[in-house]
């Protein structure tokens, strides 16, 4: 089977708390609205104020899960995807664990015996979200679970491997040791910028990934954040893309290309020291829902097309579809099949 585990996504697994909120509760916890963060003590209590809401839902999530169950729901070929990541011996986990094979991605949890699941608060107003994560028992991997062979098993088979930024927090070891073995082995290794506080506080470890990195993904804020922290002087998206493409690579066998979201705004791909901009799907406003998900669902409909060696214009194609049906529902979520041709 061509494409069995083709595509191996590590990162922290988090169950959404999602609940519709007011200004006023931003303020109280001083959270920015589209933003994405570390919960500090002071947000401890809003989990149990936004779990007390009438309209709170749970749904699985985690940037990176988010992107590889989406990658499969679009593949609709069983057992194309696998995810390694850490969860809790607790409800929350058990929970996890049954919408992942509902999912179909084949899923290798370490299970920590201290630590709860971790949770992402997800506070959504007029429809855009802001996301506080209390990672929890996801903080807790190590990369002696990645290198127990039956794990390590996942990393030989796969081609691809996409790991969100905010895995950088967590256990950047892991990450070189796959980077490492993609370069090695001419695979494609794939990150997301993820979020300004990852560019701005987690730059060193950040940039030990980079060369390494045959795409790079992320959103125009957190492109101009990382602009920002290495002192490029311009907040154009598409430069950016360019200077970030053409950054020192580990390995010759591929080369560096950025895919920059911008709303909805149009895509930006940078490769070859040239841009190309792809429009994306226009959405009335009273169809959003919010917009939890859609930057992670954007990159599972981009790897759904990569890993069958589709065209740039298809995996963007394929990537704006993904993301505008997940912002037309609550959370990263999906209908039964995909209507993608």
């Amino acid at each position: 089977m061509a494409y069995e585990r083709v595509l191996l996504g590590m990162g922290n697994p988090l169950l959404d708390i999602s609940a519709v909120v007011d200004d006023e509760f931003l303020t109280k916890y001083d959270i920015k609205p589209n933003n994405a963060i570390l919960a500090e003590d002071k947000h401890l209590p809003m989990y149990d104020e936004m779990a007390s809401k009438s309209n709170v839902e749970y749904i699985a999530g985690g940037a990176t899960q988010n992107s590889i169950r989406v990658a499969q729901w679009m593949l609709q070929v069983p057992d194309a995807t696998s995810y390694i990541g850490s969860i809790g011996k607790d409800k929350f986990g058990e929970e996890m664990k049954k919408n992942s094979k509902l999912a179909g991605v084949n899923v290798q949890y370490y299970e920590d015996d201290k630590a709860p699941t971790g949770t992402c608060a997800v506070c959504v107003v007029g429809g855009e979200r802001s996301l506080v994560a209390n990672l929890s028992a996801a903080n807790c991997y190590k990369s002696e679970h990645l290198k127990q062979p039956e794990n390590w098993a996942l990393v030989e088979k796969a081609k691809y491997f996409y790991i969100a930024g905010f895995f950088l927090t967590v256990s950047p070891e892991s990450i070189q040791l796959v980077a490492e073995h993609a370069a090695a082995n001419n695979k494609v290794f794939m990150m997301n910028l993820s979020a300004p506080f990852i560019c701005e506080f987690f730059k060193d470890v950040q940039e030990k990934a980079l060369p390494y990195m045959d795409y790079v993904f992320g959103n125009e804020t957190e492109a101009r954040t990382f602009s920002r922290v290495h002192g490029w002087e311009t907040d154009n998206v598409e430069e950016i893309a360019i200077k970030i493409s053409q950054l020192p690579k580990a390995s010759g066998a591929h080369k560096r290309i950025t895919v920059i979201t911008q709303g909805a705004d149009p895509v930006v791909v940078a490769q070859d020291g040239k841009v190309k901009l792809y429009p994306v799907i226009l959405l009335p406003k009273e169809n959003l829902v919010d917009t939890n998900g859609a930057g992670d669902a954007f990159v599972g409909g981009f790897l759904s097309q990569l890993v069958q060696e589709k065209p740039m214009e298809d995996c963007v194609r394929a990537g704006c579809y993904a993301a505008n049906v997940v912002i037309q529902r609550s959370g990263c979520t999906y209908p039964e099949k995909p209507d993608f041709h």
